[in-house]
């Protein structure tokens, strides 16, 4: 436990030193977010740090296309903007059948047109977010895709403790959301 412990504060001390040592200068503003799965004493706390890409170019005034355009489609995207989106979990967590263990991960999407799309975990740390490295990958699970009824104009990602049990992560931009349950492994 202890050196479970002693990685997660590496781990969270490393995302929150990463900006000073970026060479790249951040176009778009940073996010963490938390959420304890389960009961609140023995819950397992899921935590995501994630640059929050706007829907305008930062660097104009146009609105532009996310799925499909900024983010093509059957490619690996960094899920967010800047530094890659980093997934820092207490205990492993099982999506479906497959099982990501305790620690640090960097996660990335597979955005597909129609269904298929894919979240991926990678050992891969603190790099900037792109190009994305697959060599690295731990595992990838199916998204569920749906349109949502109000666009989106910022990339938001949701940690939620699902009705049913375990958790849900949630990716949201423009018209779409993309989601996937989970549980915590005992």
């Amino acid at each position: 436990m202890k050196k479970l412990n002693t990685t997660l504060l590496i781990a969270t001390l490393f995302s929150a030193a990463l900006p000073l040592y970026a060479q790249r200068a951040r176009v778009s503003p940073h996010e963490t977010v938390s959420a304890v799965i389960g009961e609140r004493r023995s819950g397992c706390r899921v935590t995501i740090t994630y640059g929050r890409p706007y829907t305008k170019n930062p660097r104009g005034a146009e609105m532009r296309k996310i799925w499909g355009g900024l983010v093509p489609y059957d490619k690996a995207w960094r899920m967010g903007a800047d530094e890659a989106t980093l997934l820092v979990i207490q205990q492993p967590l099982v999506f479906g059948e497959t099982t990501v263990p305790a620690g640090a991960c960097t996660l990335y999407m597979i955005p597909a047109e129609g269904d298929g799309s894919k979240l991926a975990f990678s050992t891969a740390l603190g790099g900037w977010g792109i190009p994305v490295d697959e060599s690295h990958d731990l595992a990838r699970v199916e998204l569920k895709k749906e349109s949502l009824d109000k666009a989106v104009d910022q990339f938001t990602i949701a940690i939620e403790n699902n009705p049913a049990g375990g958790g849900v992560l949630k990716f949201m931009w423009e018209n779409t959301q993309y989601s996937v349950p989970f549980t915590v492994k005992k």
